[in-house]
C-alpha cells in the first residue's frame, strides 16, 4: 500500500536552473503530446477567429496609412513617378512572419479576413505569409489547415529557432506575429536576497505510482537523460507524475544577455519576492529588431503576462502554471518593454488582447472564463463539475452565436465528467447562422 503518493523514491535528474528544465521537458512534451496540446490550453489564436481578424483589419489599415504617406510624400517632394501605384505587380512583396504557428489557425482567419478586406487588390496578393518553428511536424500540422488551403501559394515555412533565424537577411520582414509563444520559452525565476541575486533551480523526481510500474528503470532513466521521445513513447505516461525539487542559488550571469536591464528591473522588485525573467522572449525581440525592414509594421506578441508592477510585486502571483507537465511562464511584460527599449524599438504599447481586439473589431470581447469568472462561487466546484459548467456555457452560447466559420471546438473532459455528464465528449460546434461579423 502507498502510503505517501508524493513519495520520492527516485530521481531522474540533477539540480539545474528553471530555464534548462523548461527547454527539455518542453522537448519531451512537444514529442509526446504535440498532437495533443489543445487538449490543456486553447486560446485566441488556437481556437477562436477574432485576434486573427483583429491582426488582419489592423495590418490592412496600417498598410494603407504607410503607403499612402509615401505617395504624398512624393508628390509633395516634386519626385512623383508615374508608375508609382499600389497594385502587385508595380510594388514590393509583403512579408509576415508568424513565430510558433501552432494549429495553423491564425494563420488561416489572417489571411482570410485580410483577403476579403482587400477588395482593390493591393495588399493580399503581395503578401507572402512565413510560418516559423523550430519542429517540421508542427509546421506540417500547421499547413494541413483546412482554411489554409485557399492561401497556400503565399504560405511557406521557416524551421529554425525563433531567436536565431540566420538564414533570412536584416530589414526583410514587415510584420511579425506571436501569440502563445513566450510564456513557453525559457525563463529564469529570480529573487533578491540580502542584496544578492538568485535563482530557482529544480530536480525532478517521479512519484512512487509510476515508477512501481517502470519495469525498465534504468532503460527509462537513459531514454529521459537523453530525450529519447520514441524510447519514452514504451513507458507509462510520466510528464504530469514529476515532483520537482526547488532550492535557490547565486545567480549565474555567464549565459544571459541584458544583465543591467535585468538588475535595475529587479531593484524595483521587493526582496524574497520571485519574478519570471523571460529570456527566450527577450531574445526574439533582440532578432526581431534585426529582421525588421526601417519602415515596417513591426512585431506584436500575445502571451499570458502582467505589465503591473503591483502584481510583478505580489508573493503569491503564480508565476507559472503546469499543462499536461509542461512548465508556461508567466510573461514579466515590464521587463519586455524595457529590453524593447534597449535593443532599439521606438514605439512600444503593452494592452491586453481584449482591448486590441475590441478596438481593431470595434466590438465588446469576452471570453469563455470571462463569463465562468463571474458565476456564484465556481471554485468551490469540483473539477467535473467545473467542467460541467463550461459546457453548459458554450452550450447556451452556441445558441446565439454567428460568425463566419463552422468547426468543432473541442472540450477535453475528464472521465469523471464523462461519466457524471450528459454532454459526453462530443464537439460542440460553432455554426454561421448567416449574419456579418
Amino acid at each position: 500500500m502507498i502510503k505517501n503518493p508524493d513519495a520520492l523514491p527516485q530521481l531522474i535528474g540533477e539540480f539545474a536552473p528553471v530555464d534548462e528544465w523548461q527547454s527539455r521537458i518542453n522537448r519531451l512534451f512537444y514529442g509526446l503530446r504535440g498532437d495533443a496540446v489543445r487538449r490543456y490550453f486553447q486560446t485566441f489564436s488556437s481556437a477562436d477567429f477574432r485576434l486573427a481578424h483583429a491582426l488582419a483589419a489592423d495590418y490592412y489599415a496600417r498598410v494603407q496609412k504607410r503607403e499612402q504617406a509615401i505617395g504624398d510624400g512624393r508628390g509633395a517632394i516634386g519626385k512623383s513617378d508615374p508608375t508609382y501605384s499600389l497594385s502587385p505587380l508595380a510594388s514590393s512583396p509583403l512579408i509576415v512572419h508568424e513565430w510558433g504557428p501552432g494549429n495553423g489557425n491564425l494563420a488561416a482567419c489572417f489571411l482570410t479576413h485580410l483577403k476579403r478586406l482587400d477588395r482593390a487588390g493591393r495588399v493580399y496578393p503581395r503578401v507572402r505569409y512565413v510560418l516559423v518553428g523550430n519542429r517540421p511536424s508542427q509546421l506540417e500540422a500547421a499547413l494541413a489547415h483546412p482554411e489554409l488551403g485557399p492561401h497556400r501559394d503565399r504560405v511557406s515555412t521557416e524551421c529554425a529557432e525563433v531567436h536565431n533565424l540566420s538564414s533570412i537577411p536584416d530589414g526583410t520582414v514587415d510584420r511579425i506575429l506571436c501569440a502563445d509563444l513566450w510564456n513557453e520559452l525559457p525563463t529564469k525565476l529570480m529573487v533578491r536576497k540580502e542584496g544578492e541575486i538568485e535563482e530557482e533551480y529544480l530536480r525532478p523526481n517521479l512519484k512512487e505510482q509510476v515508477f512501481d510500474l517502470i519495469t525498465d528503470w534504468a532503460g527509462f532513466v537513459r531514454a529521459f537523460e537523453a530525450l529519447d521521445v520514441e524510447a519514452l513513447k514504451t513507458f507509462p505516461p510520466f510528464l504530469e507524475e514529476i515532483v520537482w525539487e526547488r532550492e535557490y542559488r547565486k545567480a549565474d550571469w555567464k549565459s544571459v544577455s541584458f544583465r543591467k536591464t535585468i538588475t535595475d528591473h529587479l531593484k524595483q522588485i521587493e526582496e524574497h519576492v520571485l519574478v519570471p525573467v523571460n529570456l527566450g522572449a527577450y531574445a526574439c525581440l533582440k532578432e526581431a529588431k534585426r529582421l525588421l525592414a526601417r519602415d515596417a509594421i513591426g512585431l506584436s506578441a500575445f502571451d499570458a503576462g502582467s505589465a503591473d508592477l503591483g502584481v510583478l510585486n505580489d508573493p503569491e502571483k503564480p508565476c507559472y502554471g503546469l499543462f499536461g507537465g509542461q512548465y508556461s511562464f508567466m510573461v514579466n511584460m515590464v521587463l519586455a518593454e524595457a529590453v524593447a527599449s534597449y535593443v532599439g524599438f521606438k514605439s512600444i504599447a503593452v494592452e491586453t488582447q481584449r482591448e486590441f481586439v475590441g478596438q481593431a473589431l470595434g466590438i465588446n470581447v469576452m471570453s469563455v472564463m470571462d463569463l465562468l469568472a463571474g458565476f456564484p462561487s465556481p471554485k468551490t466546484l469540483s473539477p467535473w463539475e467545473q467542467d460541467r459548467l463550461v459546457l453548459q456555457t458554450i452550450q447556451r452560447l452556441n445558441q446565439v452565436y454567428t460568425g463566419p466559420y463552422d468547426r468543432p471546438l473541442d472540450f477535453s473532459l475528464r472521465e469523471e465528467a464523462r461519466r457524471r455528464s450528459r454532454y459526453g465528449g462530443v464537439s460542440l460546434r460553432r455554426r454561421d447562422h448567416g449574419g456579418d461579423e
